[in-house]
């Protein structure tokens, strides 16, 4: 039989683990519904079970000469050098927006050619592109 120093000690413990469990389940979940994933073209044409409903990031370098504006929205490709899918923006861009340099596109997929960006991402100078497009992009020369 245990002794009641060792049975509350068992009762504090089983309590604590019960608690870290709970809030390790809260935190996860929060995030869960918080992560944008960023896929390049190619992985959008080559993936499976892609989710149309999902908030997404696509990257890649715009496509020379494809960038057509409207009174309302802008249309773009979006390429990794293998691929291409057409972006559909309504918005104001960054002004380093441009062709042939990287961008980063979020918003969600209509079908797997044709995404739906809420905002674009092409905040930076010239030089610099980002990781994950920058990473797309030797992946697509492999």
């Amino acid at each position: 039989m245990l002794s009641k120093k060792a049975r509350s000690r068992i009762v504090v413990l089983t309590f604590l683990l019960v608690a870290a469990i709970v809030v390790i389940f809260v935190v996860l979940k929060s995030l869960e519904e918080n992560i944008v994933y960023f896929f390049s073209p190619t992985e959008i044409y080559n993936k499976e079970n892609i989710s149309f409903n999902k908030k997404i990031r696509v990257g890649g370098l715009v496509k020379e000469g494809s960038i057509t504006k409207n009174q309302t929205s802008v249309k773009f490709i979006v390429t990794d050098l293998n691929n291409e899918i057409i972006v559909s923006y309504s918005g104001s861009l960054p002004n380093l927006f441009s062709e042939g340099k990287g961008v980063v596109a979020e918003g969600k997929l209509k079908d797997k050619k044709y995404f739906i960006a809420d905002r674009i991402l092409a905040k930076h100078d010239e030089n610099y592109m980002p990781p994950e497009v920058s990473k797309a992009l030797e992946k697509a020369k492999n």
